[in-house]
């Protein structure tokens, strides 16, 4: 039997090498669950975690870390995934909700298309009636920032 911790970071490089990363890893006792959240920038599709849930189970068959059985729950963040800041340009061209620390022209939350970044800011292009506007916001200025879906 194998530590968890250790089985955690071979489905961390695991996932690397297939092109995903590990978001999260929880093995549940009480509910008998292994969670394993994955992502990408790229969006994750239901034949994707069919895809990265086979491999894990495959890897699991050879790495046990309990004696007892458990349920293998592999899902993705979802479509409106939070962004990490530290990330952010790699979205550049995406529609996405940024919540800032202090508000710019009286607001604290944007949403719209991400359409440059320069290191320290980025644009976001959103609509206001039938005009776009752009905004630029430092991006020591964000809180926190998602995907988001454009209607």
């Amino acid at each position: 039997m194998e530590d968890l911790i250790k089985v955690e970071e071979e489905i961390s490089r695991l996932l690397d090498s297939l092109g995903y990363e590990l978001y999260s890893f929880k093995y549940m006792p009480r509910v008998k669950t292994l969670e394993v959240i994955v992502d990408r920038i790229e969006p994750i599709n239901l034949d994707d975690i069919t895809f990265v849930s086979t491999k894990i189970s495959e890897f699991l068959d050879e790495h046990d870390f309990t004696e007892d059985s458990y349920t293998l729950d592999v899902s993705s963040l979802g479509i409106e995934k939070p962004i990490k800041i530290s990330r952010i340009d790699d979205y550049v061209g995406k529609y996405i909700n940024v919540h800032l620390k202090n508000p710019i022209n009286g607001l604290n939350t944007y949403e719209g298309d991400f359409v440059e970044f320069d290191n320290e800011q980025i644009v976001i292009a959103y609509k206001v009636k039938t005009r776009t506007v752009k905004v630029a916001i430092l991006k020591e200025e964000i809180d926190k920032a998602r995907l988001a879906i454009k209607f």
